[in-house]
């Protein structure tokens, strides 16, 4: 008869079509199950968080449910930083674990349920009866919240006979929240009497399939409209839209923004980082906002609409048409395209090493188009967001970020490659991150293939540390790197690797580009930057951070 393990697979079969983790004691009955009894793909990683890496980023880019696995104990701890990111940034996600045993804890073993808990993620422990409905109650739980579950396998029961495998039950999810008719009509009063209005979109909306409401207001109203940077590419009208919001936008750019008289929010949580610590806005700017949360995410929201972002977009634009709407004028009035130009560089840092910028402009002119972007945290944020476009929010994704952590770029790779195996899939990790998350280079290599490149942004420091407290006076040595051979690293597990030293060093992506991604290898360009150019994001941070009115509001720098 069917085992405990058995069942579990067999619930999450129903969910999802691939599993990323580690095998060890604790799930080894549970992979024998995947790989046997269901249509499930396992996908190897080397290091337990980069299972749940890899599943959070599959999820992003593909909106299915993420699955992971690990074994008990060291191998469960070794998975906290990614499912607290995973919580942090709504990720619906399950974490299939061993546990200690049903007759008590070896010396091995820890409180799971607690270091769960911990950060934020509910545990479900198995037992012999019904183990496939606790695994479908957990799943529910996941994608109606939004989060991350833990399902614990205890391991005296993983190879329990559980008997026949049962008809699941169908998941009861919520329909989509309908906004109040009032709500809609404050917002249209509001955006009707605007003189230069501008539209704000995140990924809520882009999970909500709001980008058809969103392009309908912005033509009946003519607004400009920006994005968080979750929410990249999510409007039609690329000839009006000026970027990203927030530190990573460009200062023409957010100048428009800030002229803005009113500013409809779209399944954007407006955090410190988008409202540029407070000042995206005028003062005597209205906000509006439509999202799903209880209440408005800002003390700055003067009208809340609580409502699916589809949903309620499309009835602000009936609402707007019906009463005959027009134009402002505003958006024709300015050039969006010249506002959000990036300064390139010019090749060469001050100290002889490459300028940043102009190797993410060039990069970005030579990456395929069909392109899926991931990113790790650190100070490097700055150029892949300020420079390469994306073609829409599932083909950029940010890990790490929600949680401030960085070592999480590598086993990203793996995730969205699975999840889009036609796509380039391009990285953006620093060498501090790129050193934590190293056991998982040979994942991305193995899974993406010649579809996948890394761009190493290698100065030879945690450079966020370097530019804010050095900046301060503090010692450097703890913020310095010995400079990495990442390329030799990467040849070592079957990449190509390239050291750019110069701009001209950029050409071998152009020719890598042109051949036949089932015949090239993956290729990781080690950039050799400089640190003395400092992101503009970066350098919002230190002025925040040096003002003794909103030191306090200040996060620490995403390291690296």
């Amino acid at each position: 008869m069917p085992i405990v393990s058995a069942h579990v697979a067999h619930a999450l079969a129903a969910h999802s079509d691939v599993v990323f983790g580690v095998m060890g004691n604790g799930n080894a009955y549970l992979l024998d199950a995947v790989e046997r009894d269901t249509a499930m793909a396992f996908v190897a990683v080397r290091h337990e968080a980069g299972g749940v890496v890899a599943a959070d980023v599959h999820h992003r880019a593909s909106g299915r449910l993420a699955v992971a696995t690990a074994t008990y104990g060291a191998g469960f701890t070794n998975t906290l930083t990614p499912l607290a990111e995973a919580v942090q940034a709504r990720v619906p996600l399950v974490l299939v674990v061993g546990d200690e045993p049903t007759t008590g804890a070896r010396p091995w073993d820890v409180d799971q349920v607690a270091l769960a808990a911990a950060v934020g993620a509910r545990t479900w422990v198995v037992g012999v009866g019904d183990p496939a409905g606790a695994t479908t109650d957990a799943i529910e739980h996941a994608l109606e919240h939004r989060t991350a579950v833990v399902v614990a396998i205890p391991y005296d029961v993983a190879t329990a006979d559980a008997g026949a495998l049962p008809e699941l039950r169908a998941l009861a999810l919520p329909s989509p929240v309908p906004p109040a008719a009032s709500d809609v009509a404050a917002i249209v009063d509001a955006l009707a009497g605007a003189e230069r209005p501008v539209i704000l979109s995140g990924r809520g909306a882009w999970l909500a399939g709001a980008g058809a409401g969103i392009d309908a207001i912005a033509d009946a109203v003519g607004a400009l409209t920006t994005s968080s940077a979750l929410g990249r590419g999510l409007v039609a009208r690329d000839e009006h839209d000026l970027g990203v919001a927030g530190g990573f936008g460009a200062d023409a750019a957010m100048a428009l923004v800030h002229d803005a008289d009113v500013a409809l929010v779209v399944g954007a949580s407006l955090n410190q980082f988008t409202m540029r610590f407070g000042e995206l806005f005028a003062e005597d700017a209205r906000v509006l906002q439509v999202d799903v949360a209880e209440s408005a995410t800002n003390a700055r929201v003067d009208v809340y609409a609580r409502g699916d972002a589809a949903l309620t977009t499309r009835a602000i634009a009936d609402e707007l048409a019906a009463r005959g709407a027009t134009p402002s004028g505003w958006r024709e009035s300015v050039d969006a395209l010249a506002a959000r130009g990036r300064e390139r560089g010019d090749g060469q840092a001050s100290d002889g090493r490459l300028d940043p910028r102009t190797a993410a402009a060039r990069i970005a002119e030579l990456l395929p188009a069909d392109r899926v972007v991931v990113s790790d945290g650190g100070h490097f944020l700055g150029w892949a967001n300020m420079h390469w476009p994306v073609a829409s929010p599932d083909r950029h994704h940010m890990v790490g970020t929600a949680y401030q952590s960085i070592g999480l770029g590598f086993p990203s790779v793996p995730g969205a490659a699975v999840a889009h195996p036609d796509a380039t899939i391009v990285l953006a990790t620093g060498d501090g991150g790129g050193l934590m998350a190293l056991a998982d280079l040979e994942s991305a290599v193995r899974v993406a293939g010649g579809r996948g490149i890394a761009t190493v942004w290698n100065d030879a420091a945690y450079a966020a540390e370097t530019t804010l407290y050095g900046g301060k006076g503090l010692a450097q040595p703890p913020m310095l790197i010995p400079e990495v051979d990442f390329a030799g690293l990467a040849t070592a597990v079957g990449a190509e690797g390239v050291v750019v030293r110069t701009m001209a060093d950029l050409e071998r992506l152009d020719t890598w580009a042109a051949e036949d991604p089932a015949t090239r290898r993956f290729l990781l360009l080690d950039l050799r930057i400089s640190r003395e150019v400092v992101a503009p994001y970066q350098e919002e941070i230190m002025r925040v951070n040096q003002s003794p009115t909103r030191a306090e509001i200040a996060p620490e720098p995403v390291h690296a």
